[in-house]
């Protein structure tokens, strides 16, 4: 706050606001939809997916057999949410970057399972990736006075 009393945004060279991670982590948490970001065949790859909160990490279900599954074992991604108003013209984005872990252990899957986690694609999705929120950095487009 300024000693106006006023919230004074952090804003970065483009004029864009840096969200604390704490707002960050608020605006993961209500997103319905995520990006994550992973390496296929050396590749960059990017898969929609829906996803919940368990503290700070993020947790996904998907097939055992998926290339997401396959690829997200110990390994580094990333994972991106936003939104926008078009007629507003602004609009946020958070990104995380932390390791992805194939949960195997039982009383973790078990805790998982408790989840509100519904998986909008068909067929079973047993597999459960955890994501731990190491760097998680966010943006927003300040309104328009």
């Amino acid at each position: 706050m300024n000693v106006d009393g006023h919230d004074t945004a952090v804003t970065d060279k483009a004029g864009l606001e840096v969200l604390t991670r704490e707002e960050c982590l608020r605006l993961l948490a209500q997103a319905p939809i995520g990006r994550i970001v992973f390496t296929d065949h050396a590749l960059p790859a990017v898969q929609p997916v829906n996803f919940t909160m368990l503290g700070t990490d993020i947790v996904i279900r998907t097939s055992p057999e998926s290339k997401l599954a396959q690829a997200t074992r110990d390994t580094v991604v990333a994972f991106e949410v936003d939104d926008y108003d078009e007629e507003a013209r602004t609009g946020w984005s958070v990104m995380v970057v932390g390791v992805g872990h194939a949960v195997e252990d039982p009383e973790e899957r078990s805790l998982l399972e408790t989840l509100p986690l519904d998986t909008w694609a068909p067929g079973p999705r047993s597999h459960y990736i955890r994501i731990m929120t190491d760097i998680v950095t966010g943006r927003r487009i300040p309104e328009h006075s």
